[in-house]
């Protein structure tokens, strides 16, 4: 009779626990329109502004499960920037807080989603209380990356230094050219 008793009770928790097992957050990231919506089996939704890898820093698209998440930490590659709120989907990528929420809604980013912090720590809670999956798709608008493109030519340019060449008997006349 015991025995009875706790497979009876084994077999009502697991059907008690399995709806929350299954719970989840469902993540769809545009990358063309540089936008998130966010919907929750609890009933919670949002569409949010994004960055995305601006030109030459690709974010990509697929679909993907949250593999490591951290509420703190910092890139070891860019210069020791914070990522709050960091959920990691594949290797070193992120969808994470950033304070550059004046870029929100265009690509800035080396390939990580930035998402407004207030946005990030809501994400953050739901994804670890419900799990997630994470679809990424569209691409990064043209125009955009034509614009970083060109500002980038535009900043090379300025910054270019001026190469002088000098005749071998100037030098050995003056080498520091005084």
């Amino acid at each position: 009779m015991h025995r009875i008793a706790i497979v009876l009770c084994t077999a009502i928790v697991l059907v008690m626990v399995e709806p929350l097992a299954q719970a989840k957050v469902n993540i769809d990231i545009d990358l063309s329109t540089q936008t998130m919506r966010v919907a929750a089996d609890s009933g919670e939704a949002y569409v949010w502004p994004i960055s995305s890898g601006r030109a030459g820093y690709l974010t990509p698209t697929g679909r993907y499960r949250p593999q490591r998440m951290y509420t703190m930490v910092h890139s070891l590659k860019y210069d020791n920037a914070p990522m709050p709120h960091s959920i990691f989907f594949r290797g070193g990528y992120a969808i994470h807080g950033s304070n550059s929420v004046r870029m929100l809604g265009r690509p800035a980013s080396h390939g990580c989603i930035r998402l407004a912090p207030g946005n990030a720590s809501v994400l953050f809670d739901l994804v670890k209380k419900q799990g997630a999956s994470i679809s990424i798709s569209g691409a990064t608008p043209v125009r955009a990356t034509q614009m970083a493109q060109a500002r980038r030519r535009t900043e090379a340019l300025g910054y270019a230094p001026h190469r002088r060449v000098r005749p071998l008997k100037a030098w050995m006349a003056d080498p520091l050219d005084l």
